[in-house]
């Protein structure tokens, strides 16, 4: 059986595509049993403080928080401490990169509000 070039470049191609697909990269991704809700601190609750915090963190190999950080405040301190307080305690299903478990950076928004 003879194989011309052009079949022979096809399989290579989609070869070449399969493997990338397979070795994408992605984001980590939170697991909500071990996350709980942070608290509302009782300061900014007789307050009747509010906002949204923006925060960046990394995610290690292992699935921890290992740094993060406010993007964009709440406007209250003691809110964004307790956000970042709550995320810090959450595990993740690690990032990837190509393919394997790696650090990575992600972002999330936490919104305080009175009910």
């Amino acid at each position: 059986m003879t194989t011309s070039p052009l079949s022979t470049l096809l399989c290579t191609l989609l070869l070449t595509v399969a493997a990338s697909a397979m070795a994408a990269d992605s984001a980590p991704l939170m697991d909500s049993k071990s996350c709980d809700a942070p608290k509302y601190p009782k300061a900014a609750l007789m307050n009747e403080e509010t906002g949204t915090v923006s925060m960046g963190f990394l995610v290690g190999a292992d699935g921890k928080v290992m740094e993060s950080k406010v993007e964009k405040s709440s406007g209250s301190k003691s809110l964004d401490k307790a956000a970042l307080g709550a995320l810090s305690q959450c595990k993740f299903k690690p990032g990837t990169k190509d393919g394997k478990a790696d650090q990575s950076w992600a972002k999330v928004d936490f919104v305080w509000k009175l009910e």
